[in-house]
């Protein structure tokens, strides 16, 4: 894919882009990395300006916005929590309105997909989904190019994800391995299982790429032939700290251990979007793991700090799939 190839187009889900489009989104960001690295300069973007508006906070996604859009040229201005009107003050139409005026693209990271969707249907510019309660499009691009990068293709491969698969990660990854032709199981008891139209829409171009979409609920059968184990935190952002003990309780047989990696494929990884309750060294860590015994959640610290862990470089990966994302839309 070229810069600027999809000039215009708003980046809200990966089901508004062909199988082509998404596979083109992640050669880019291959390249501008591969530039990024050899400290060859990119500013395509020069002279434009970025909002990014934030409900909810975010390590990786505000500083994977702010130095990609540094990287191509571009001024960027943090809107927090408590930093816009949206929704409370202003209405979305309005603010996509006042924004389209002042900015040349917008990134809304927060609550419901319909809010993003509203923004893109008033804005002039082009709007980005930094991540909703249903989808999370830049992520899954970071994943893409991450596992490319550890075996040379995702086509043919087998991930699993571990946990509540009726989310914004494990929506997101079973339409992105169905895209992009790698087999995907989600693994959970059954009523944490993606909504069945979702599924239904999933399998029809699972069908076309040749992809093996499965749900199981047993841990053991779901890891065999898995090249990719992953998982993501087992409450959501924004939901209440009561969720905890129930979430707990259905899910704590899904936690990825080293027996679970080890009757996994040779060379199989682990991945985790972050950030990640694999010890007690942070304060909702400490508290929850006092409160329901317990020294990690959804993976251990072992499987964490491994050689087969590769969160941090697809930590990484988030702001140069964003870089690939902005430089092809504007």
């Amino acid at each position: 894919m070229k810069i600027g190839e999809l000039k215009g187009r708003d980046f809200l889900k990966l089901l508004d882009f062909t199988n082509e489009e998404v596979q083109g989104l992640v050669d880019l960001a291959a390249e501008l990395k591969a530039q990024k690295k050899a400290g060859i300069p990119h500013e395509v973007c020069k002279g434009k300006h970025v909002a990014l508006i934030f409900e909810k906070t975010s390590t990786r996604t505000r500083c994977s916005f702010e130095v990609a859009a540094a990287d191509l040229g571009m001024h960027s201005t943090y809107l927090d929590p408590t930093g816009s009107q949206i929704g409370k003050k202003e209405s979305i139409a309005d603010t996509a309105r006042v924004l389209s005026g002042i900015y040349d693209g917008i990134e809304y990271r927060g609550y419901g997909q319909s809010i993003v969707e509203e923004l893109a249907e008033y804005a002039s510019v082009p709007v980005w989904n930094g991540l909703t309660n249903e989808f999370h499009p830049t992520q899954i691009l970071a994943d893409m190019l991450t596992i490319q990068e550890q075996f040379g293709t995702v086509k043919g491969k087998k991930l699993v994800y571990f946990g509540d698969a009726r989310y914004n990660m494990g929506n997101s990854l079973m339409v992105g391995c169905a895209k992009l032709g790698m087999n995907f199981t989600a693994c959970a008891p059954e009523v944490y299982f993606p909504d069945q139209a979702l599924i239904d829409t999933c399998q029809a171009i699972a069908a076309e790429t040749d992809t093996e979409l499965c749900f199981e609920t047993d841990p053991m059968k779901a890891v065999q032939g898995a090249d990719v184990l992953y998982t993501d935190v087992w409450v959501s952002m924004g939901e209440p700290m009561e969720v905890w003990q129930e979430r707990i309780a259905a899910l704590s047989p899904y936690c990825v251990t080293k027996e679970l990696m080890d009757a996994a494929n040779p060379g199989a990884v682990f991945m985790h979007c972050l950030p990640a309750f694999h010890d007690l060294k942070t304060t909702i860590g400490k508290e929850m793991g006092e409160k329901f015994g317990r020294t990690c959640m959804e993976v251990t610290d072992e499987v964490f700090e491994s050689p087969q862990s590769i969160v941090f470089r697809e930590a990484e990966n988030r702001m140069h799939t964003i870089k690939a994302v902005m430089a092809a839309t504007l």
